[in-house]
Order: structure tokens, then C-alpha cells, then sequence
């Protein structure tokens, strides 16, 4: 009975401290679990409807996708700006409405042409979907919930994603037609039922619209692009977040092709980096709070992606036991530094954006992420699997050396805004 007790108390305790509080933290949490558990059902399924239900080839979905993961990349400012002006609210909102409509025009789809215009148009909006629920965040909870607030929300996406993946699987499971178009169907009533959550939603007096005389320019110019310091900060955060095609793509091919693992330590591996960030994620994001903490947490990131590298390293063709037991052991490391990561990008795009301007910073924050999604999956290809073990220590080498960039980027950009800032009266 005390055993029980004492688990009990754990398990509220991390109840406690993964559960958003009442009020509006709590509804982006539910935002967050819908868009989740819709992004889990369509990306898990998303490759079989494409080319067996709509009949696009596989090259050719291919050649879309990274079209459209360009058309992403060069709208998000645009509408972080926009975000700024008009309040993040009300630009995520339409901007919900618009995925439901786009996803509902997949179905429609009867040609490539058709299918490489859709899936730009859906690009566009997730891509600036996230910087626009980060300024969203920032409006709502402060400066001093933001952090936590965004590390609950990654437990909970996690959560999402995972229910929305085994939907996903019965409906590929059942290898009809109808079953692949009721997955984008489902997506796209989601997109709906987010646009309620949002309206539920009361924002601070302060927050919204005013922030537009913040910011210069017109919506198309950013002077936080100019910003090179950074922009360099963003890029570093971007490039140490490579741990996701390493995990997806990188690792994958590597345990079919060069390792003496079984294949289905593929889905193991995948599916113990989602619990553990489930469970560790609020805990670990407490050091990021402010930019300097999250600068020494970016090199921490990679150092322990660096080392998880070297690990993996070791587990090319050495029978199934050591190769499996150098897959887990790289694993667990490689979920340290993505925690890592994740914890810092929240405290340095959060930290180093001005007031009032979160929504264009955000988004040129996640451009170093949109760049990494572009040119992810080929390195990782090329290094992984082209290179093999040198491919192994050239990433190690990468990781290691961002970390160690990153700390003295923050100070100069901190020290170079503290040099031009109005002194205090």
C-alpha cells in the first residue's frame, strides 16, 4: 500500500506540473492536443493518401513538398508582421479556417498541378502557425509563465500526436479509399474545433493591435532579418534541431541497412523519444527562463547530440544485442540533447524578441527551423547513410560546434542591444 501511495504521488506530481493552469494557459494546452492529434493522423497517413488514393508519384510528392516547404519559409515574416499589427489571435484564427478549407481541397485534387498548389497553401500555414501560436502565447501567460507554458504544450503535443498516429495507422490498416480520405476530412473539422478553442480565448487589455506602432516598416519589412546577430542565434537554434530527420529519416536507414538490429527498433526508438519528452520536457525547460540560461542549455543541446552521434556510431554490424544496445543507449542520450534544445529555443525566441514585436520575431526565429526541415533529410541521407561511420563523427563534430557557438552569440547580441538602448532617465 505505501508503494502505491508513493507512486500516486508522483504520478500528481507530474500531473501537477505537466497540466497547464486554468484559465487561458489551459486552452492553448487543448489547442495544442487538437492540432496535434490532427498533424498525427494527417503526416502518419498523409504519404499513402498522396500516392495511392490521389495517384501522384512518389518523386513527384516529393518535388511538392519541398516547393512547398520553400513557399513556407518566405511567407512566415509577412505574417508574423501581420501578427504584430493585427493581434496573433486574430491572424490564427483565419489562418485556422484557411488549413480546413485546404485540406478539404486535397480531396478535390485531380492533378499534380493541383496537388503542388494545395500543398504550398497548406505550407504557408503551418509553417507560420507556430511562430503565431508562440506570439499567442506570449499575449496571453507573460513573460513569466511563457517558457513552462510552451514546454507543457510540447508534453501535450506529444500526447496528441501519438493518438493521432494509431488513427492514422487503422485508417492505412484498412487500405480503402474512403478510410485515407476521412483522415484529411478529420484534419480538416479539427482545424474548426480549433478555431473554437481560440475564440474562447480572453486576451490582456494590453495585448493585440497596439503592438503595430511598435513595429516600422510595412508588413513586408523586417528589421528583425537585419538583425544578423539574431538571425544567427536562430540559425545555431535551427541547426541543432537537425535531431528530428536524424531521428525520422537518419536513424531509420541506418538500422535497416547497416546494423544487425531488428527493424522494428525503428518504431521502439521513435516511440521512447516521444515518451520521455512527454515526461521530462516541463522539468528540464525550468533553466531556460531567461537568454542566458537557454544559451548554456543550447550547448548542453549539443554536446549530448554530439555524444548521442558517437554512439550510434558504434552500433554498425556488431550482432543484434551490441548494435541494440548502442541503438537504446545513443537514444537516450539524443532525447537529452533534443530536450535541451527545445527548453532554449523557447528562452532565446521568446527572451531576445523586443516587446510587442514577438510575432515578427518569432517567425524569423523559425526560419533556422524551416531551413533545417528543407535540408534535413538529405543530410542526413548523405552523412548517415552515404558516409557511414565518418558520416557519424562529421555530425558529432556539427553538433558540438553549434553548442559551443551559441552562448557567445547570445552575449554579443545582448551587449550589442544594451549599447544601443536609450539609457534610463
Amino acid at each position: 500500500m505505501a508503494e502505491a501511495r508513493r507512486y500516486g504521488a508522483v504520478l500528481r506530481a507530474w500531473f501537477r506540473e505537466t497540466l497547464p493552469a486554468a484559465g487561458n494557459a489551459r486552452r492553448l494546452g487543448v489547442l495544442t492536443l487538437i492540432q496535434s492529434l490532427g498533424l498525427g493522423v494527417f503526416l502518419t497517413s498523409s504519404a499513402v493518401f498522396f500516392t495511392r488514393t490521389l495517384g501522384i508519384p512518389a518523386q513527384r510528392v516529393g518535388l511538392a513538398l519541398s516547393v512547398a516547404g520553400l513557399c513556407g519559409l518566405v511567407c512566415t515574416v509577412p505574417i508574423g508582421r501581420l501578427a504584430d499589427r493585427l493581434g496573433a489571435g486574430r491572424v490564427l484564427t483565419v489562418n485556422f479556417l484557411l488549413a480546413a478549407a485546404g485540406f478539404t481541397a486535397y480531396c478535390l485534387v485531380d492533378g499534380f498541378a493541383a496537388f503542388l498548389a494545395v500543398a504550398c497553401a497548406i505550407a504557408v500555414l503551418e509553417t507560420s502557425a507556430g511562430a503565431l501560436q508562440a506570439s499567442l502565447t506570449d499575449a496571453l501567460v507573460g513573460e513569466a509563465e511563457r517558457v513552462r507554458v510552451s514546454a507543457q504544450m510540447r508534453s501535450l503535443f506529444n500526447l496528441g500526436f501519438l493518438g493521432g498516429a494509431a488513427l492514422a495507422g487503422a485508417a492505412i490498416a484498412a487500405g480503402t479509399s474512403t478510410a485515407l480520405y476521412a483522415t484529411v476530412l478529420a484534419n480538416a473539422a479539427l482545424q474548426f474545433v480549433s478555431v473554437a478553442v481560440l475564440l474562447r480565448m480572453r486576451l490582456p487589455a494590453n495585448a493585440g493591435p497596439r503592438a503595430a506602432a511598435e513595429a516600422p516598416g510595412g508588413v513586408l519589412r523586417s528589421a528583425a532579418l537585419r538583425d544578423v546577430r539574431y538571425v544567427a542565434v536562430a540559425l545555431v537554434c535551427g541547426a541543432l534541431e537537425l535531431y528530428h530527420p536524424l531521428l525520422t529519416v537518419g536513424l531509420p536507414l541506418w538500422i535497416v541497412t547497416s546494423t544487425d538490429a531488428p527493424a522494428l527498433l525503428v518504431s521502439g526508438l521513435l516511440i521512447l523519444d516521444t515518451v520521455l519528452v512527454l515526461l521530462f520536457q516541463v522539468a528540464v525547460s525550468r533553466g531556460a527562463r531567461t537568454p542566458a540560461g537557454a544559451a548554456r542549455m543550447l550547448r548542453w543541446a549539443g554536446w549530448a547530440l554530439g555524444a548521442s552521434c558517437l554512439v550510434f556510431a558504434m552500433s554498425g554490424g556488431h550482432g543484434v544485442l551490441l548494435d541494440s544496445a548502442a541503438l537504446l543507449g545513443g537514444a537516450l542520450v539524443l532525447v537529452l540533447g533534443e530536450l535541451y534544445q527545445a527548453s532554449a529555443s523557447w528562452g532565446l525566441s521568446f527572451g531576445l524578441a523586443p516587446a510587442g514585436r514577438q510575432g515578427e520575431y518569432q517567425a524569423v526565429f523559425s526560419l533556422g527551423r524551416g531551413l533545417q526541415q528543407f535540408a534535413g533529410p538529405w543530410l542526413m541521407t548523405s552523412l548517415v547513410v552515404g558516409a557511414a561511420g565518418t558520416g557519424w563523427l562529421v555530425l558529432a563534430a556539427l553538433f558540438a560546434l553549434l553548442g559551443l557557438a551559441a552562448p557567445p552569440l547570445v552575449r554579443g547580441l545582448e551587449k550589442a542591444r544594451a549599447r544601443t538602448e536609450p539609457a534610463p532617465a
